[in-house]
Parts: structure tokens; sequence; C-alpha cells
């Protein structure tokens, strides 16, 4: 693609910002409240990026999530996220129309998912869900995109956004920022786009950097963490928006708040959720 001409400019996401948006837990609300959450994750190769990403959502305010996985990758994690329900071979009962979308607060897709013809079929469903849509890893090939009513929100790393854009990877590396902020307007989606620090663009040109984290994120599952963690918020933010730029900052506040005492060499993605209690209450 030709260089876009956007300023390379955004504003940074701060912590004032974040502790002026997080949602109060209301006293009298019960799990119906905050929502119902569908994670389509995981796959027989890969059933640690459904428990990673389903201990994200389940720390981050979601009311209740389900799990939709392959029946061998239930039998794997459920013992590790007994907090979760589960749709077994979630892909083709949402491929072919057999499970209902219509009772869900937010939906992600994509944590270790196979990039493949029946993960596509699925996502076409999904793209006419009157909910918000988190695609990610697998979810996301180079396609078109029908205006929706509900945000749709892509989150890939430099790599990826290579793939389905075609800014090279030198083009986004230089202006991270104009290259998200053209697709999102172009495509009237959300890109988060990953790295050392993390861009959000939305499709009304609105830019956000974001200024946590550290190299302790360069490991694999993080990606995932963070996906979960953005589905949870999703679910309990009135604002969608600050839900995908909360998730963001309070992700890589964990990581900074591990290497306080710790090397960035040895953390893994699970240990963000272990963190994350600490850290959001350090917000509130």
């Amino acid at each position: 693609m030709k260089d876009t001409q956007l300023p390379e400019d955004s504003t940074s996401w701060s912590q004032d910002m974040v502790r002026s948006t997080l949602p109060e837990r209301t006293q009298d609300g019960h799990k119906g409240t905050f929502g119902t959450a569908l994670l389509v994750a995981g796959g027989p190769d890969m059933p640690g990026a459904a428990l990673i990403s389903g201990l994200g959502a389940l720390t981050s305010g979601v009311g209740k999530l389900e799990i939709g996985t392959y029946r061998e990758t239930i039998q794997s994690i459920a013992h590790a996220v007994p907090e979760a329900t589960y749709v077994p071979d979630a892909l083709v009962q949402i491929a072919n129309g057999s499970h209902s979308l219509t009772s869900y607060k937010a939906i992600a897709c994509g944590p270790g998912t196979a990039p493949d013809a029946l993960t596509e079929a699925a996502i076409d469903k999904l793209l006419k869900a009157p909910h918000p849509l988190i695609l990610d890893a697998g979810a996301l090939s180079a396609r078109s995109y029908a205006k929706r009513s509900a945000p749709l929100i892509l989150t890939p790393h430099a790599g990826e956004f290579s793939r389905i854009s075609g800014y090279s990877i030198e083009q986004i590396t230089e202006s991270p920022g104009a290259c998200a902020s053209a697709f999102a307007e172009k495509h009237d989606l959300t890109i988060v786009l990953k790295g050392p620090r993390t861009t959000i663009a939305f499709p009304d040109g609105e830019r956000f950097q974001n200024p946590t984290g550290n190299a302790a994120l360069a490991k694999g599952g993080t990606g995932d963490m963070l996906t979960g963690m953005m589905l949870g918020m999703l679910c309990c933010h009135d604002n969608w928006r600050h839900a995908v730029l909360n998730a963001v900052h309070l992700h890589g506040a964990c990581a900074d708040e591990f290497i306080k005492t710790r090397s960035p060499h040895t953390m893994l993605a699970h240990d963000i959720a272990g963190l994350l209690p600490e850290v959001w209450k350090h917000y509130e």
C-alpha cells in the first residue's frame, strides 16, 4: 500500500484516564447484570490459548463466560477454568447456525484457532451477530467487512497487520498509528495494533497510544490474555471504547508490576491473571 498521509501522533491513554473510566461493581448486581461472553478459542494442538484467554476474561469483570472449543480441549482445560461453561465443537455449531448467538453481551474469536475454512465460515456468522466482536490470531485474515451496528475490534501484532492490511512491516514500524488509523477508518472497525507502545485506532479517527508494558510481554500467550481481558471488560463497561483502552492499559500495567521484583525473562502469560486483581484495585 502507499504511505498514508495521516500525522503520526496519538494521545496517551493515561493512568488518570483509566481511573476515571473504570466501572463500579454495583452492590445489587448479579451475574446477569454483567453479561455472558462467548470466547471461541483453542484447538486440539493449542488448548492453552483457550485456558489463558479464558482466565483473562474471568478476571476482567464478565458475569458468565462460555468457552467454545473442541471436545479434546475441554477435557484438558476444564479443571483449570472451572468457572466457565463450555460449548463443544463451537466452530462447527456456529458455522452451521445451530448455536444461537443472541444471548451474549460480547464475543471473541481466534486465540488458538486455525486460520482455515471452518474458522472463516464461523466468522461469517459472528460478523452478523449484534454484539461487540473481537477477532484475534487465527481469526485475522484479509477480508472485506460489511458495516455492522456493533463494534468490531481486531487485535493484530505487526506481522498479522501487514498480512491483513497490505502495509509492509517497514511502513507499520515507521508509522504504526497512521497505518492503524487509515485501516480502521477505511473498514469502519477498531484496530488494537500490539507492540512496544500498542496503538488503539477507532473508526472515527480517534487514536490512543498505550503507555504501559515492557519486554516481559514478548512471549507467547500474552496476546491471548489481552483478548480475554478485553472480552471481560466489554461486559462490565458501559462504554465499549473505555473497555478496549482499559484492557490494554491494565494488561501492560500487570507486566510493569511483574518486573518490579522479577526478571522480564521469566513472566508467563497466565501470570498476568494473577497480578490483575491487585493492579486493578490500585487504579480504583
